[in-house]
């Protein structure tokens, strides 16, 4: 019998590291004590086999087997790609 895999969204906060990506899962639950919506941040170091993952992608990304010492997830596919704003240097002036 298979256990059912954890699935999760979240954003690229960085991919800098080879095959590796810093992901932000963000997620939104009810306080048990003071009924109000509070929002929990959970980051995640995601294996990305390509390097296809930038800066600010929205990605799925699954639970898998232990790949390193802190890479337990894996990316799955990439939802959305940033926006990458091109700036001239006379602009900034």
């Amino acid at each position: 019998m298979e256990k059912k895999q954890k699935i999760r969204l979240g954003r690229v906060l960085s991919h800098k590291m080879d095959k590796t990506a810093l992901v932000e899962v963000e997620t939104r639950r009810r306080h048990p004590r003071f009924k109000r919506v509070v929002s929990y941040r959970a980051k995640f170091k995601v294996h990305d086999e390509n390097n296809a993952c930038g800066v600010g992608d929205l990605v799925k990304i699954v639970e898998t087997r232990p790949l390193s010492k802190e890479k337990r997830w894996r990316v799955i596919e990439i939802l959305a790609k940033a926006e990458a704003v091109e700036i001239k240097p006379s602009e900034i002036e």
